[in-house]
């Protein structure tokens, strides 16, 4: 049987921490890795969204009533400290995934995270992902390349091809199954909350994709980091409120096409530009430019899905 979301809290503190999901047959899941933030998983997280000195400050995503976002960081508190996340490899219908559970401060909330060209392997996606559920959710990233990721030492000529060989309905399909999946997952734990969906890259140009043809309403919102190739003609079809998140230095992230599709979904969705950020600056930040936009970014998705899920 599932562990309750609720009892999350009550069974850390008993010292006796559970997975959340625990199903029979294809979904059946291997024994949870439970991953305290004070292990040395700590120092390679700190490593990898800290960087150049930075430190776990409460920053605060503020919307002014024109549109503006203005961000405060209280330098006397601290953020409060992760203590346990648990991570599992998972295997749903032959194509697996990793699943990042809170389980002290566990908010009942999912997220499907849709990875850039590098896979869901990549430490770059699985550290942001480690960081959201320290937040507090339940985040699910799937191999949506099913064991083909793009890989840096692979020459560019060879892109467009490894590209075609990862047909979008297969795709699709995948996010559609991994969706299905959590909703049996939090119906079985007695959970009636809706889903949020994010990307990066590759993957942030999905999440119009997933939105546009989620029939069934599963997810509340979404956030798309510097998305790629978003088909715009399917923009229409989104009925949720999605924020934009991109760089005005991106050449694969046109801002222009993001506020034509932010127009096209319809009220409540949003663009945050950055000024001179490029593509991947908030999951592989490579400045202390890049560091502070990345934290102010990661601020205003903490802020939007707490909006939009809590």
């Amino acid at each position: 049987m599932a562990a309750s979301l609720a009892s999350l809290s009550s069974l850390a503190k008993a010292g006796a921490p559970r997975s959340l999901f625990n199903r029979h047959g294809s979904h059946r899941l291997p024994p949870p890795q439970i991953i305290p933030l004070a292990s040395s998983i700590k120092k390679h997280i700190t490593t990898s969204f800290y960087r150049r000195g930075s430190s776990l400050k409460n920053i605060y995503a503020l919307e002014t009533s024109d549109g503006a976002i203005n961000v405060e960081v209280d330098d006397d508190e601290e953020e409060e400290a992760c203590e346990l996340v648990n991570g599992t490899e998972v295997s749903v219908d032959g194509v697996e995934g990793y699943l990042l559970t809170a389980v002290k401060n566990n908010n009942g909330t999912g997220l499907l995270l849709l990875s850039d060209v590098f896979g869901f392997q990549d430490s770059a996606t699985r550290d942001f992902a480690y960081r959201v559920a320290c937040n507090g959710y339940n985040v699910l990233v799937p191999d949506l390349f099913r064991g083909d990721p793009w890989s840096k030492n692979r020459p560019k000529s060879e892109y467009e091809e490894w590209r075609r060989g990862h047909d979008p309905n297969r795709i699709r399909q995948d996010t559609t199954t991994f969706t299905k999946w959590m909703v049996e997952e939090f119906a079985a734990a007695g959970i009636s909350k809706k889903l949020g969906v994010m990307g990066f890259c590759f993957g942030g140009g999905r999440v119009v994709d997933v939105l546009a043809t989620d029939e069934s309403g599963y997810f509340s919102t979404g956030v798309s980091f510097y998305g790629t190739r978003i088909d715009s003609a399917v923009a229409g079809d989104v009925k949720v409120p999605v924020l934009f998140i991109a760089g005005d230095r991106d050449p694969l992230c046109e801002v222009k096409g993001l506020y034509e599709i932010e127009e096209k979904i319809g009220e409540g969705s949003k663009v945050v530009v950055y000024e001179g950020r490029g593509h991947g600056f908030v999951h592989r930040p490579e400045t202390p430019e890049d560091d502070r936009d990345a934290e102010e970014a990661f601020a205003l998705m903490r802020n939007w899905l707490h909006h939009h899920l809590i």
